[in-house]
């Protein structure tokens, strides 16, 4: 009887197994598309066109804040530090992308080769008078190439694109930050300077008093005690002003902090403050935020990375075809190395490799990426949450602190009406010193707050701009841009 022939079953056997040992475990969690719904419209209905596209440079009209700003894009350290990550990030591109290319390699060797006599390679070599130490002298060209069949090594490339490109984005959404600080502490420096020039206004006129209040007590108009409590309030506002100096000198030293210089005397437009106008902000609808903010895009693309390395980590399951090939000249005396055809070597030779065993690493490994790309999805719609957000209440921030100002403003004119009133009431004895100093404390702190709600006006403004995704846009790069930017985006391989 005739034996069958059991190598195709054995070959059967292996393809089921090699197969079998491709198959990708089932995912503990199945990914979902992120949620970019926004409301149609901000709760205040604005014009379609949003304020986030004007540039910083015409959104600003204040010359001297223009400079600080476009001295900070240029010098700022940390916008740098950025800058130089984006190079990093596309050097990544860079080498990914040559992992799916062939690879070439050309070599050089020597060796010294001596074999046991009592073993069957020594006999052999004493058998046909190989020498017995046998040198080896060998140069070629050696090339590898791993047939990118799954689309792994090209999804790996792709993923370090969209991260190259999100490192742009964070770059981005870091200027729109710097810029709005530097203007934030631009307008609260100017707040301070009118807050020390009103504190300083009010030391003279409460001194002017006290000399008054010194002349009715020499007259026995009033008691030593009405001297006393004026000249507390003068030494509490000298007080004051040393309190207010101080917060000057730290807010310069931040505006410098990031302009990236050191401490020095920042050129301003003090006088101005009092009589600026806040910037009319367009709001634009809730949609654009998704393309004006730099922040969301970053998330997106983030998120469209983490896509692709759970479709790597799936991929590292499966099957890899290996190609391998050579040609160069071996030979044992240097004299005939480049000996043609006797010397002469090369081969090929094709692998397929597929884990089978010990494949907890891949599991965990492709666990971990589901894990971080359903991070990138939440990560996403809370960018997105928070873009509106934010958006929201600096419109509401807007409306509410133009009436607050309004009213703040009547505050003022009805005080400072008091003060004079006060005044006369009490050189004529039909008012008591402490309704003239309690009035004229109260006109100092009505002030004071009237310059406080100025500034968190032009603050509300330059919030909102910024969060529009405001700030980052420029038809004009600094140097620092230049260096990030210069090098064309490499396109996703396809």
């Amino acid at each position: 009887m005739r034996d069958v022939d059991s190598t195709p079953h054995r070959t059967g056997a292996w393809v089921f197994a090699l197969l079998l040992a491709s198959c990708a475990p089932a995912l503990q969690q199945q990914p979902r598309e992120a949620n970019t719904e926004v409301p149609k419209a901000f709760p205040k209905p604005s014009e379609t066109e949003s304020s986030a596209l004007v540039e910083w440079s015409d959104f600003f009209s204040d010359p001297n804040l223009t400079e600080l700003i476009d001295t900070a894009l240029r010098n700022n350290q940390e916008l740098n530090i950025v800058s130089l990550e984006i190079g990093i990030a596309q050097n990544e591109v860079t080498a990914a992308t040559g992992e799916y290319l062939p690879r070439l390699d050309f070599r050089v060797g020597a060796g010294l080769e001596k074999v046991g006599e009592h073993t069957s390679q020594g006999v052999s070599d004493e058998a046909h008078d190989v020498p017995e130490h046998l040198q080896n002298y060998t140069f070629g060209f050696f090339a590898s190439w791993e047939i990118d069949v799954w689309k792994k090594l090209r999804n790996a490339t792709k993923a370090a694109t969209l991260r190259y490109l999100a490192s742009i984005e964070g770059k981005n959404f870091m200027v729109t930050r710097l810029v709005a600080e530097i203007a934030n502490s631009y307008y609260e420096l100017l707040a301070l300077d009118n807050q020390l020039q009103v504190l300083e206004q009010n030391i003279e006129i409460q001194e002017n008093a006290m000399k008054v209040v010194k002349l009715q007590k020499e007259a026995a108009k009033v008691t030593e005690l009405a001297v006393q409590r004026f000249e507390a309030e003068v030494l509490k506002n000298q007080s004051k002003r040393y309190t207010i100096q101080q917060e000057i000198i730290e807010t310069e030293n931040r505006i410098n902090f990031l302009v990236g210089r050191f401490p020095q005397p920042v050129a301003r437009s003090t006088s101005e403050f009092v009589t600026m106008v806040p910037k009319a902000v367009q709001a634009g609808l809730p949609s654009q935020l998704l393309e004006n903010r730099p922040d969301v895009k970053r998330a997106s693309l983030e998120l469209a990375a983490a896509e692709l390395d759970v479709e790597v980590a799936k991929a590292r399951f499966y099957p890899s075809l290996e190609i391998h090939g050579g040609i160069g000249y071996q030979s044992y005396e240097i004299g005939k190395l480049i000996a043609t055809p006797q010397s002469l070597l090369y081969d090929i030779a094709a692998h397929i490799v597929a884990p089978i065993f010990n494949r907890n690493a891949l599991t965990a490994a492709y666990y971990s990426a589901n894990a971080q790309q359903m991070q990138a999805v939440f990560e996403y719609e809370r960018t997105i949450l928070s873009a509106y957000t934010e958006a929201a209440n600096q419109i509401s921030m807007i409306e509410n602190l133009k009436s607050s100002y309004e009213l703040r403003s009547q505050e003022v004119a009805k005080l400072e009406q008091a003060v004079s009133t006060s005044s006369g009431l009490f050189r004529s004895a039909r008012a008591d010193y402490m309704e003239v100093l309690l009035t004229r404390r109260d006109a100092l702190e009505s002030k004071m707050e009237l310059i406080e709600t100025k500034k968190r006006q032009m603050s509300a403004v330059v919030q909102l701009y910024q969060a529009l995704g405001g700030g980052w846009r420029t038809t004009q790069p600094t140097d620092a841009s230049a260096r990030a930017d210069g090098a064309e985006t490499p396109p996703p391989p396809g």
